[in-house]
């Protein structure tokens, strides 16, 4: 990567897979604006195109989603 891909990636999210629209290093979670490097990205929503940085957080997404 070059110094213009340490920014932020855009990502787009499908069922157990995502594509990165945009290089870059992170994503940032969309609970907690933590930012979460790509290669440690394991939790997202397909239906919202979020990223979340740990279990608790998409766990806190969804229900706050109810």
């Amino acid at each position: 990567m070059t110094e213009l891909d340490a920014g932020p990636a855009t990502v787009h999210f499908a069922d157990g897979e995502f594509a990165v629209l945009k290089a870059g290093r992170f994503v940032a979670c969309a609970v907690s604006g933590r930012a979460i490097p790509l290669e440690v990205l394991r939790y997202w929503s397909v239906e919202r195109q979020e990223a979340y940085a740990s279990p608790a957080e998409a766990a806190q997404r969804m229900a706050a989603a109810r």
